[in-house]
């Protein structure tokens, strides 16, 4: 018999947002650290006076604690201090390019250097548990090389809509000769970055015209935070992020059976973001790895609408509230 979790309900959001959330979310203990090469990483987290656990949250592309309000919420709400930091490049935290909107990064390893900081200097004193890692889309990929590099640092680990591939998902010899291109102009023209092909600036995306999620009240929540706070908005990728990315997954999926930990993986039946052949390729080479596809949800199933966002849900609290052997 399924456990009666406190998960958020849409009908009710925006009441329980301005209610509940906001309120919790003003305990919130934010700072600052510095990450690799001298970059500001800002962080968040909220302990629990009676946790049960503790749960560290790796974050996609694009995204920023304050995106993460409501899981925040719901994991508070079922017994668990809660600990994020927005990566590098995006959110609140310190960026690498002139123009701020450019999703830019050296190499994957620096994610990882980040997280290993936050985790030592931020939430390794602040709880007496071993933390679970729940990762969503980029941050699964950053999640799986910190467990790669760090193996005994979490008891186990969610991937929801893991990035462990991208689409479109081009060949590898014709997306080497596309970012190499854009290298080249990009050091041609004495530019830090440049976009990658039909890259650009922050734009906010009609909520018809979005491919993120379902749900209405979700998807304006999330608008609305980051039209609150612009300066953690991000655009689209450069050649740079793309040449690291397809770097970090190949990595990933050539080592993906050394990953020992106990996972729980959630793929989005109608995700057009990340590539759902490969993403299952891989998570079929971990050892202990259990999958849950949600048929037809999209990317942000933790933004999703509730039919497909309780399940999500369920399934990652039922994971973290057993026990590992």
């Amino acid at each position: 018999m399924a456990a009666n979790y406190l998960i958020s309900n849409e009908k009710q959001l925006e009441l329980t947002y301005n209610d509940q959330i906001k309120p919790l979310m003003a305990s919130v203990v934010q700072g600052h650290f510095v990450g690799v090469s001298g970059i500001s990483i800002s962080y968040a987290y909220l302990c629990h006076s009676e946790a049960k656990g503790a749960v560290a949250i790796s974050t996609g592309r694009i995204e920023s604690w304050v995106k993460y309000q409501e899981v925040m919420f719901d994991l508070y709400q079922n017994g668990y201090s809660v600990f994020i930091h927005d990566h590098r490049g995006q959110g609140l935290s310190g960026r690498m390019t002139r123009n701020p909107h450019m999703g830019f990064v050296h190499d994957f390893s620096d994610y990882v250097a980040d997280f290993k900081q936050f985790y030592q200097q931020i939430i390794q004193p602040n709880t007496h548990h071993k933390p679970q890692l729940l990762c969503h889309s980029m941050g699964c990929a950053i999640g799986a090389l910190y467990i790669l590099a760090h193996p005994d640092d979490f008891s186990q680990v969610v991937f929801c809509a893991p990035m462990f591939g991208i689409r479109p998902a081009l060949p590898d010899w014709l997306a080497k000769i596309l970012i190499g291109a854009n290298l080249l102009i990009s050091r041609g023209l004495g530019h830090d970055a440049s976009y990658f092909l039909g890259q650009k600036d922050y734009q906010e995306t009609a909520f018809s015209l979005n491919e993120l999620t379902h749900s209405d009240t979700r998807y304006r929540l999330f608008r609305d935070e980051y039209n609150l706070k612009p300066e953690v908005q991000l655009g689209g990728v450069t050649g740079h992020w793309l040449r690291a990315a397809l770097i970090a997954m190949n990595s990933i999926e050539e080592n993906a059976a050394q990953i020992a930990l106990p996972v729980c993986a959630v793929q989005a039946g109608d995700d057009t973001v990340v590539d759902n052949k490969r993403q299952s390729r891989v998570l079929d080479r971990i050892p202990n790895c259990k999958v849950l596809r949600i048929a037809g949800a999209r990317h942000e199933v933790l933004l999703e609408q509730d039919q497909y966002r309780q399940p999500c849900m369920q399934q990652i609290l039922t994971f973290m509230d057993t026990p590992t052997v």
